[in-house]
Formats: C-alpha cells, structure tokens, sequence
C-alpha cells in the first residue's frame, strides 16, 4: 500500500512539474523574438509531441506487468503494448494524451487506471540534412524552430558550382509541425481544416526556391527546416571548354553565358589557338549539334555571341590540327552516392 501511495505522489509531482514546464516568462525587446518570422508561433511545441524514433515509457502506476517501452511502429502506433484490444497512435501526440487513451483501454481490466507517458530519449529522430553546392555539407538534428539561411550560413555559404535554385524534400510522417500549423492555422480556413495524421499522408512534399529570392530577404524563399527534410542546393549543369585555351575547364552552366565569355573563364586563347576554328558540339533530341563560330564576325558585329547551354562542349581549334567531326568524349567527374549518414552531424539547439 504504502508502494502505491508513493507512486500516486510521484506521478502527482510529475505532472505537476510537466504542466508547469510549459510555461514560460516572456521576455520584452528580445532581438531574436523580434526578427524571428510569425511562423514561429506555429511550430513551438512541436519537439514536445511524439515522433517517429523516440523511445516511450508507459508507466501504469502500481503496476509492472503493464508497463512497456518501445517506439512507434512506421504507422505511428505503440508498438507491443500488451492488453489492449485497439493499438494506440500515438505519432504527434502528447505524452498526456497516450496517456488517457491507453488508461481508457485498461479500464476493462484495472480499477481506475493511471498511466504515466513519457518520451524517454528523442535521439532516434530523424535529421535534416543539408548538401550539394554548399561548402560544408553536413546533417542537422533540429531541436528549435530554424529556418533554411541559418543552415546555409552553418554550411559555410554556396559553393561556385551552384545553379541559383534550392529544392528541399520534405517525406512524410517525420514532423509534427505540420499539426501544429493545422491547430494553430493563421487564418479560419485553416483553422477549419480537418488535421490528417502526419502518418497517412503518404505523398511526400518538394519545395523549390530560387537563391536570388532568399538573398533579397523573401520569406517565403526562407522557410522552416523541419526534422527529416533534406535540403538540396542544387548544382548547376557543365560547360565544357577544350583545346586552344590557356586553361581547357568545366564551366558552371549559367543565363547568358556566350562563348566568347567561355573562352575568357578559360584563360583566353593559348598561343597556338588557331582563332577560326571555334565549333561548338550540342546535343539535342538524342544528337549530336556541331556549330561553327567565328570569331572574326562576333568581333565586327557580323553575328552574335552564340549562348552555351548545359553540356555544350566549345572547342577551340590548334594551329596545324585537323577539325573534329564528332565531339570528344570527356569523362564527367565522378559523384559519390548520397550517403547521409558519413556526412557530419550537427545539433542545433
């Protein structure tokens, strides 16, 4: 008796200390609060719901033949709890909520059922990662509200070879910040939405934003990064530059890149550069384009500066050698499998 007495005390306190835990003194003039977007207020509380990967204790107090610990099977729900005729979901819902479902259950067989739910270690979540024309690739654990510039700054910044655009797959069924939004929508429309468990959305979300909106300061080029997105800061397509040049390169494909411009990011004309054999070799619709500049006319205004497109391949002539009927084959570098889990792992708190 007096073992049960001091477990009805201790989860007493525990609920107590809980309730009191979500309460918080606001701070006036705060920087960060002030230059934190209103989406802010969708997401707080999401880390304190339960996610796919957390460990959960059930305690069901004076007993311990109907205690269980486990996680959430890829369907959001308890996994292996014992007794119960209906399985419990579970996936972003609070621990007090699990709590009363699963009491609930047990009231055909205990008299007065309390149950103590707690996540006991979060570290199973899935993370966010980050990679592709960023300085330092890397995985992020995400534990507060953060936004995409953040993880870009952290990155070290975007590399030469990025292409302008940013895409971030969101897959489903990884973040509970979605309900919040749905709860807590801004307008009635979306307080009115009827709120779909995370889990059953099997569609899996891509967002594409252009770097020259996030660099302005566009809020919707800045969204929040959410537990399990994967940033992509997409790469952008060669062009090759070959022969006569002082330094044969790929070039990042970019808007308004001429041959002539080619030819300059590539140290210019080598000494040998024989200046009217310019070809340049375009595939399209499965073959292969062979355009003849001349540099001559460009110069007089007599034609224009032909503009490259990805994976266009300008070669520039040598004196004394032969003009190439068919395109050179240029061995592409070589690309890593993505690999997440070797990339470094950052917690942001």
């Amino acid at each position: 008796m007096r073992k049960r007495k001091f477990y009805h005390f201790l989860f007493y306190l525990l609920c107590l200390l809980s309730t009191q835990s979500l309460v918080f003194p606001q701070v006036s003039g705060s920087k960060i609060s002030a230059n934190l977007p209103t989406e802010n207020s969708a997401t707080e509380g999401a880390e304190n719901l339960i996610h796919i990967g957390d460990l959960i204790d059930v305690d069901v107090i004076g007993s311990t033949e109907y205690d269980w610990r486990g996680r959430l099977n890829p369907e959001g729900f308890l996994d292996g709890v014992d007794y119960l005729e209906e399985p419990v979901y579970a996936l972003c819902q609070t621990e007090e909520s699990v709590g009363l479902k699963i009491a609930k259950g047990y009231e055909k067989l205990l008299k007065n059922p309390q149950v103590s739910v707690k996540i006991i270690d979060q570290s199973g979540r899935p993370v966010s990662v980050l990679y592709g024309a960023v300085k330092t690739p890397q995985r992020f654990k995400v534990n507060r509200p953060v936004y995409l510039n953040e993880l870009i700054i952290l990155a070290g910044g975007f590399t030469e070879k990025t292409s302008g655009e940013i895409q971030i797959l969101r897959p489903p069924g990884l973040s509970c910040a979605a309900k919040i939004n749905k709860e807590r929508g801004a307008g009635s429309a979306a307080q009115d939405e009827k709120f779909v468990p995370v889990a059953q959305n099997n569609e899996a979300k891509f967002i594409n934003i252009r770097i020259a909106e996030l660099l302005k300061g566009n809020k919707e080029a800045n969204p929040l990064i959410l537990t399990g997105d994967v940033v992509t800061v997409l790469e952008a397509e060669p062009i090759y530059v070959i022969g006569g040049v002082m330094n044969p390169k790929q070039i990042n494909a970019s808007a308004q890149l001429s041959v002539t411009r080619a030819i300059d990011s590539a140290g210019g004309f080598a000494k040998d550069a024989d200046q009217k054999k310019i070809t340049v070799f375009r595939r399209a619709q499965g073959e292969t384009k062979i355009i003849e500049v001349s540099l001559e006319k460009i110069q007089s205004n007599q034609a224009e500066d032909l503009l490259l497109q990805a994976f266009d391949i300008v070669d520039v002539g040598v004196r004394g050698g032969k003009n190439r009927k068919f395109p050179p084959v240029i061995k592409a570098a070589e690309t890593s499998e993505k690999n997440y889990s070797q990339l470094p792992l950052r917690i942001i708190d």
